[in-house]
């Protein structure tokens, strides 16, 4: 366990905190791949029956550390690097045969927003929000969350909530099925400790066929999406149009995109 990740296992709850507070709780390479091997680890400790994740602090997670990655120059990982990454974070969640609650106890931005999503009970303050801020910045939302968001919300509001990347208060992605429940940020930890505590004390295996059966019914396109999301990623991290988009978030100043027409490529 890091310094950027928090684990702790009490009653059959594994909590996997996120813990980088200087940064809004946005992740970085390391911070996805131990995320990863804690939900992948969880699956096989007898035990462990339920799995909360949520973040220290203000914020769930704001997303990658674009800052942290621009700082690192040429030493970065590629972007197919970071996609498969995030790919098997999100992999692990769904495919837990234990159920994953999402405590979202403040902001949820970009790759945050897709792990809250891909959990199974998602639960969020009243005060926080979720946002998908890719193309602001010249990039495409990813983490699965183009079969996500469209299976929750359906094509019309999931298209308003990717392409113009505004934020969707906690209480309006419960009203649309995005998310399970907005409870006021007083009461979020406690009703969080009742759902755990009832989980945990159920049946493990009619719970893990209930989760299986619910994701082949609703989630069939995920795999298709997040290698979609990998191809067009990865194109976009090496774009000019990211590169602007990135400048001028961190120097706090409206992008300027140039406009270039790009071929229409196959989306499948």
């Amino acid at each position: 366990m890091s310094a950027s990740v928090l684990s702790t296992e009490e009653h059959g709850v594994l909590r996997i905190t996120i813990d980088r507070q200087a940064r809004m709780n946005a992740i970085d390479l390391a911070t996805m791949t131990e995320l990863c091997d804690l939900v992948t680890a969880a699956a096989t400790t007898p035990s462990v029956r339920v799995i909360v994740l949520t973040g220290a602090g203000a914020a769930f997670c704001t997303g990658a550390d674009l800052a942290a990655a621009s700082a690192a120059g040429g030493n970065e990982a590629s972007p197919e690097v970071v996609m498969d990454r995030a790919n098997d974070l999100i992999r692990a969640i769904v495919d837990s045969p234990l159920p994953v609650i999402a405590q979202v106890n403040g902001p949820a931005a970009g790759v945050g927003t897709s792990i809250a999503l891909a959990a199974d009970l998602i639960y969020a303050a009243e005060d926080a929000y979720l946002l998908l801020p890719f193309t602001s910045i010249g990039l495409m939302p990813d983490g699965g969350a183009t079969a996500v968001v469209a299976a929750a919300m359906g094509r019309a509001r999931a298209a308003e909530f990717a392409l113009l990347g505004a934020r969707l208060p906690a209480t309006e992605a419960a009203a649309a099925g995005l998310i399970t429940r907005a409870i006021p940020s007083e009461e979020l930890g406690a009703h969080i400790e009742t759902v755990a505590a009832k989980l945990a004390a159920g049946p493990r295996r009619a719970l893990q066929l209930t989760k299986a059966a619910l994701n082949a019914a609703t989630l069939a396109e995920l795999d298709a999406a997040l290698a979609r999301e990998k191809t067009g990623q990865s194109e976009l991290l090496t774009s000019a149009d990211f590169l602007e988009g990135m400048t001028a978030m961190l120097t706090r100043r409206a992008p300027r995109f140039d406009g270039a027409v790009h071929p229409i490529t196959d989306p499948a």
